[in-house]
Parts: structure tokens; sequence; C-alpha cells
């Protein structure tokens, strides 16, 4: 320090205080010393004023700093949920037709016509694709035959009886033994029924008709039987004599006692009665003898068959066993599956060559030319554009609105159209944690204007609120209630008249805050009971006892925070009209009452709501004037949210700070 700014610092000596003592002489030490003490001094000074600034920036600077504070009021309104989003669009029918490999011959339609379904649309040179045709189903026909014989194969195995008769010559079989086919089962002989054959002169051509009666004689039993002539064959038969005859067949029941072998005679009469005889006696026969044989080979499985046994027509007398035959079975049908599949493709290709409309419609587009070779990708694209179809996926969220048969708004390049809901998928598909359900619109384009294959925008409203109370989105602060007591109840006080102007229903409230008209007693008492020194009862409850109201809880100003609770003094019933939380608040909150999440509004009052959370937690920043309220939100659209509990009308309500978005904590 110089000697020039010691005098300085002399002089701030107050005025009348004694003099100092002139300096003996300068000493080095003092004036250091003296320099140190106001060193520190201006360094205590210094430090002073930074407290000081650094207390003033972050506690006592003006909230104007932060920005101007930005409110707004609750409406009560309309609110609508709208679902909105885009989509691509296709023709509810279109179809395609490729050509095959060759040269067009003939082309019928081009881009831009209107066709029918089978109209012709080109001509191709199908010889080679008919002649595969023709193979192809040649190949189908001999899988068929071979898997056929597999089948017949297999209904050998079971040997039946042709016809009725007795059983003769059986083989000697049983369980177990392996039948070779071709081998001999046994021989059934129908002998119901006997047969005759006997030789006629040529003389008696005319007097033998089928169906004539004779008399078989027999002489083992030495008695006839009634016959009839079953058929004449004009043989020639020349007797040792020299006469030609005829052969004459007859037909005889046989009661049981006939048997083949046995010789016998037929007696004819002419028509003028002259006996007719054979020129020789025949011997009988069984009507109808059959060996049955094996046709197939296995092991034997039943076998209840006997000699000069009977049995009918059809029934079972050798079953035996199959070899192998599901594994020949499968072999044949994955042989017939191939060739009508190959069948399948050479019709497709022939259907190519001289290809007709699948279905009515626009050609879309015809990549094809008369006269020229058919190149990879040409083809015919046919659309019925009348009706087109949107495919959709609406948001988990909002995916419960979706009904068939809600309309539903199309725009397509500021074009507008209406599509109804067809159908909503049952299932869900999830993407980076988002879930969205596909559903299909349709949309009726008779005039065409709508374009296959663009992007249209949709929207609908999922659901609608009316006169309800709505607030801007940006008042609505999502926060965790793990670190504040919420209050007793959700349901706001409602204010009469509108504001906290000391109004009820247009009348200023009397300076001590009673209504009614009526004051209370001098005594403090009503029906005998003593109010409480404050006035209130339980510190919430409005007493009415005969004509006295109290009101629960004022303002400053006298305006009612809280409708009044009826109480009934004589009896000691307390009943509370304006409900408690309990279980409502978790409900609000989306959830059990134990939820540590929910909604808050700061709402601005010079008192705090009955629902105001008292304590609220400094991260939420509630600006000065203002309370935290719970509130139960409900629809919200692209700029107001639906509040179904906690708020009034009229509310004025925080929406932020001008230097901040207004929603950019909400």
């Amino acid at each position: 320090m110089t000697d020039q700014q010691t005098p300085v610092m002399e002089q701030t000596v107050q005025p009348g205080s004694p003099a100092p003592a002139a300096p003996k002489g300068p000493k080095k030490k003092k004036r250091r010393g003296k320099g140190k003490l106001i060193a520190g001094i201006l360094v205590t000074a210094a430090v002073v004023i930074a407290v000081a600034v650094v207390l003033w920036y972050f506690v006592f600077r003006e909230t104007e700093d932060l920005g101007a504070i930005m409110t707004d009021f609750v409406q009560r309104g309309s609110i609508q949920s709208m679902v909105e989003g885009s989509g691509m669009t296709k023709a509810r029918n279109s179809a395609s037709v490729t050509p095959g490999t060759g040269k067009i011959l003939e082309l019928y339609v081009q881009e831009g016509d209107q066709v029918e379904a089978g109209q012709p649309l080109y001509k191709m040179d199908d010889t080679a694709a008919r002649e595969a045709v023709t193979a192809a189903q040649e190949s189908v026909d001999n899988a068929q035959k071979d898997l056929q014989a597999v089948y017949d194969k297999i209904a050998e195995l079971t040997v039946k009886a042709p016809h009725s008769g007795n059983l003769r010559e059986v083989a000697s079989l049983k369980v177990g033994d392996t039948v070779t086919e071709g081998d001999t089962i046994a021989t059934i002989v129908n002998d119901t029924k006997l047969r005759l054959s006997l030789y006629y002169s040529y003389a008696y051509e005319d007097q033998i008709k089928v169906g004539q009666t004779a008399q078989i004689s027999i002489p083992a039993i030495m008695d006839s039987r009634t016959g009839t002539v079953e058929k004449i064959n004009k043989v020639r038969f020349v007797s040792p004599e020299g006469a030609t005859h005829f052969e004459v067949v007859f037909v005889l029941d046989n009661p049981g006692t006939l048997t083949e072998g046995m010789e016998a005679s037929a007696g004819l009469t002419a028509s003028d009665g002259t006996p007719i005889y054979p020129y020789q006696n025949g011997k009988l026969e069984f009507y109808e003898t059959t060996v049955v044989k094996a046709k197939a080979s296995g092991p034997v499985e039943q076998f209840n068959v006997m000699n000069y046994g009977d049995v009918k027509a059809g029934q079972v007398m050798v079953q035996l066993g199959a070899k192998n035959t599901d594994e020949e079975i499968s072999t044949k049908e994955e042989a017939l599956k191939a060739a009508q599949e190959k069948l399948k493709t050479a019709n497709d290709e022939l259907a190519k060559y001289n290809a007709t409309a699948p279905i009515s419609g626009t050609v879309l587009s015809c990549s094809l030319q008369e006269g020229a070779e058919v190149q990879s990708g040409q083809g015919i694209s046919i659309a019925d554009t009348t009706q087109m179809v949107v495919e959709i996926n609406v948001d988990e969220r909002n995916a419960r609105y979706v009904k068939a048969g809600m309309m539903v708004n199309i725009d397509q390049y500021g074009t507008p159209y209406m599509g109804i809901v067809e159908s909503v998928s049952m299932t869900a598909s999830g993407e980076n944690g988002v879930a969205s359900v596909p559903a299909v619109v349709t949309v009726d384009n008779f005039d065409g204007s709508m374009i296959p294959g663009t992007y249209v925008s949709y929207s609908f409203v999922a659901s609608q609120s009316d006169d309800c109370l709505t607030i801007p989105i940006a008042a609505v602060m999502y926060v965790s209630f793990a670190n504040v007591t919420l209050p007793d109840t959700l349901d706001a006080a409602p204010v009469e008249g509108g504001g906290m102007d000391g109004m009820t229903d247009g009348e200023m409230l009397p300076e001590d805050g009673m209504t009614d008209s009526e004051m209370l007693p001098e005594d403090g008492m009503i029906d005998g009971e003593m109010l409480p020194e404050d006035g209130m009862i339980d510190g919430d409850m409005t007493v009415s006892g005969g004509s006295v109201a109290v009101p629960q809880r004022a303002s400053g100003k006298g305006a009612f925070a809280k409708p009044l609770m009826s109480v009934s003094v004589g009896g000691g019933v307390i009943v509370s009209g304006g409900g408690s939380m309990g279980g409502s608040m978790g409900d609000s909150m989306g959830g059990a009452g134990d939820e540590s999440t929910g909604t808050i509004v700061f709402v601005k009052a010079d008192q705090p709501p009955v629902n105001a959370i008292l304590e609220p937690d400094p991260a939420w920043e509630c600006p000065e004037g203002f309370w935290a309220v719970p509130v139960e939100v409900g629809l919200s659209d692209t700029t107001r949210v639906e509040i179904k509990r906690g708020l009034n009308e009229g509310d004025e309500v925080f929406i932020g700070r001008e230097t901040q978005s207004a929603d950019s904590w909400g």
C-alpha cells in the first residue's frame, strides 16, 4: 500500500472524534499489519457480496426471470377423441394374368378397357401346352389304375362264396397256414336245382318251345318230377341210325333227394297229343358248379368251411392276412398325387396361352404386344375398382372403440370419401413396444376416382363427451405420489356464483360468513349443543339444525370452498355430503388406492382447495399462488383434455411459462 492511499483511509474518521497522534516515524511493520487488515476486510466484503448474489439468484430472485406465468380456465364444452392414421388402398377384387412362353398372336384388350369375367384377353399357339396336358392326364389314369389294383388285391384276401350251394372237395386248411395265389379252396355246387340235357329229332323242331313243361322220369326213385325247357340248342347230333337231332336242356327243382349222375328222361307231348321221346336217356347234373380258387397270397386268419356244408352267396369262406399292403398303398397314392399335381400345372400353363378375364373389372395394366414374344414379367392386371379396401392399424389404446359397421372419414389428396369398417382382427401385432390391431375399411368408388396402391389418411371419432369440463393438455402433470400425502377427497368444492369474490348466487356473503340470514346464538349453542370456538364441527362439518347453517371452510373473502355438510345435532349422527377419498382416489389415478402415480393440475387460489395436496413434492415446482390438485382425466384431443373430477368450471390453472413449452413437463 502506498503513502498516497493512507490519507484516503484516514479521511473516513467521523467528525468529532479525537485526532490521531502524529506519527513518530515510519514503522514498516505496523504499516504491513495495517495493510493486511484492510486486505482482509476487502476479501470478507467480496465473499459477502458473492453469497448475497447467489442467494438472490437462487432464492430471492423474482420468478419473472423464469418467464411470465401463463394460465387458462376450466371451461365447459364437448370433446372428441379422434383416431387418425394412414393406410394403402387396393381394389377389393383384383387378378393378374401371366402368358406362357411364345408369341402373342392376337391381343384383345388394352389398358383402361372394361372386361367381363370369362372374356378372352389374347391368343397364343398352344399346341405344345395341349400335348403336355394329354401326357399328364395319361399319367394320372395309369396311377389310378395302379392304386385300384392294390385295392382289388386287398379285396381278394377275403374269399367269398360266388353263389349259394353245397361245398365239395374243401381244402384242408387251418389258421396260420399260407395260401398261395391259385390254390383251390373248395368246390361249390348248386344242388337246389338240377339240369338234364337230351336230344330230340328235328322232326319235332316246331313242337318244342322254351318254357314248355315236361315230366322228368327218374328210374332210381321210380318216380317223375315236373321240369321245364330252359334252353334249346340247334346243334346237329347224328345218331347211329342216321337221324339228325338237336339239344333240349331241362331244369327241375331238387327236393333234396336227387343228385348228379342219376339217369333220367323227359317226355313231351306234341300239339296233336302225340308223345315225344328223346333219342336216349341222359344223366342229371348240378345246376351250377364253381371251383373257388385263391386270387391272392397270405396267411390264413379265418377258415370256417367243411365238406358238404351249405353256403350262401357272398358268405366269407376264407380270410387271408395282408402283406405290406399299407406301404404299397402309400406308394401308389403318392404317385397318384404327384401325377395330379403335374396335370394341374399343365392345365394352368395351357390356360396362359388362351387366357380369359378371371374377374370383371378394369384393365389396370397390359404390357403385352400383338405379334411380339412374351418377355419375363409381362402380363395383364385387372381390378374391380368400384369398391376399394383400406387396411389400417389402430393403436391398442383405441382399438376397443373400433367396431364393424362404424363410419370412417377417408381423405386422398384432398378428396373426401366415406368408408365403413368391415372387420377388426382379434389378434394384435407388436413392434417397438407398441401394439396395434389391424382392421379393414371398405370404400365405395363408383366413379373410379380413388387410385389403387396409394396412401390415404383416415380418421374417426373413437369416443365423445358432451357438456364436460376441459382444460388445456399443457395443464396436466403426470407425477409420482410416493412422497406426498393425498387429500381425503378428489372432488372439488363447487363455488357458487362462479368465483371467489364473496358472492353466492349473486348475493354478498355476510362479513361473519353466515348464510340463511340467521346468526348463531350468542351462547354458541345449537339445539342445546356447544359449538367449537372456531365455529367448526370436526374441522370440516357444517351444522344444520333447525334453520341454522354453518359453512365448512370459508376463504378470506367469505366464499365457500366446500359444499355444506348436513349434521343432525339432536341425534348425534353426522352425515358427510362431500364424500371421502377411500377407493375413489385410486380410481382417479387409473388403478387401486395404493397407486403411486397420478395426474395433478396447479390451481390458482388464495386458500388451499379442499382437495389440494398441502405439501406437494418440491420436484413438481408448484408456482407461488397455486395449489397442486389431483384430478381424474378422461378423453383428450390435440389441445384439451376432459376433467372428470377435481376441478370446477372457471378455475384458473397453470399451463406453463413464456420461456418454456407449456406442455414440456406434462
